[in-house]
């Protein structure tokens, strides 16, 4: 059994952690969760309790995070910071029995560089009529995110699409795209392209089924991430997975959360879609070595949508611990 650490937040962080705990127990407990309150109230009443989520987090080396509100300081931010996390993952996959705009069949992963950009400086102003912020391109990150992107393609369909504007910020997002170039020359039976971000959001739009392993810089990636899950019909379909790396770039801490936020409109109603919370508990499982179980029950996901067993939100009758319900009954059998 795995311990790991359990990050609880705000909103429907409560409905969604039954729902994985449930799913955790039918699956025969193959994680141990380590509690910690993260509610707004009690970080903003203390600094103690976001060190005690860090400090758990780092020695077990992976947590479960829910939702969690940011008011003043930034949960996520504190976390990339203190553990080095330097790599945001972003699975994408279409749902038979979704509703969306386009029709095709989307299978994408974008990788986000998690550090640098324009989010390391809030900037300042000059003056009445200026302001200015600097931009950040560090060379570890990226050759992390460029690993972990290339590893990710030999997994799939062994193509990587580097994106940026590297016509443009030749020196920030030119060092991107050269270390991006060198790390590829190490995976010879994946193709590395590059593609302007501006151009690659209309081909992502017109055609994103051709697309595989996307790998960007970190406010690139927070745009782009948002905009793939709207292709597939719903923000709340979505999981993350953020990672820190040893320095032979292999993935040593791991948090997996929900793409979407607190939806304080619903919370305690138990309607919340849990899905995107399920899928990110299903990649920790995959990331504690338990493939067979992370790959039965992201396709037990799947199936439930496919078969008209989902939640309001997404046209079905389903509230959040009947679809949990039906999501473990398709994932059981051979248990």
């Amino acid at each position: 059994m795995r311990e790991v650490a359990e990050l609880n937040g705000d909103g429907i962080a409560a409905e969604l952690r039954d729902a994985i705990h449930a799913i955790n127990e039918a699956f025969g407990s193959p994680v141990s969760f380590r509690p910690v309150d993260w509610s707004l109230e009690r970080r903003e009443a203390s600094t103690a309790a976001t060190e005690e989520g860090i400090e758990i987090t780092r020695a077990l080396g992976a947590a479960m995070k829910y939702p969690t509100v940011t008011r003043t300081v930034s949960p996520n931010q504190v976390m990339r910071d203190q553990l080095g996390l330097s790599v945001i993952h972003r699975p994408c996959r279409s749902y038979p029995g979704v509703s969306t705009n386009y029709t095709g069949d989307i299978d994408l992963h974008v990788v986000r560089v998690a550090t640098g950009g324009t989010y390391e400086d809030a900037g300042m102003r000059i003056g009445y009529h200026s302001a200015v912020s600097i931009r950040v391109m560090e060379r570890t990150p990226v050759e992390h995110a460029a690993h972990f992107a290339f590893r990710l393609a030999e997994r799939h369909r062994h193509n990587v699409v580097s994106t940026s504007k590297y016509t443009i910020q030749r020196a920030a997002d030119g060092l991107f795209e050269e270390v991006v170039a060198e790390v590829a020359n190490e995976y010879r039976n994946t193709t590395h392209t590059k593609e302007l971000f501006d151009s690659l959001l209309a081909k992502l739009i017109l055609r994103p089924e051709r697309f595989d392993v996307i790998v960007t810089p970190n406010e690139y990636g927070d745009f782009l991430s948002d905009m793939v899950y709207g292709l597939i019909g719903s923000i709340g379909l979505g999981a993350s997975a953020s990672y820190a790396f040893t320095p032979s770039h292999q993935p040593n801490i791991g948090i997996f959360d929900p793409a979407g936020g607190t939806a304080p409109d619903i919370a305690g109603k138990g309607i919340a879609n849990p899905s995107g919370a399920i899928e990110a508990y299903g990649y920790l499982l995959e990331y504690c070595g338990l493939f067979d179980m992370s790959r039965r029950l992201l396709q037990a996901i799947h199936d439930c949508i496919a078969n008209n067993e989902k939640t309001g939100d997404l046209g079905g009758k389903l509230n959040t611990m009947g679809y949990t319900k039906a999501v473990i009954a398709r994932a059981q059998p051979g248990i």
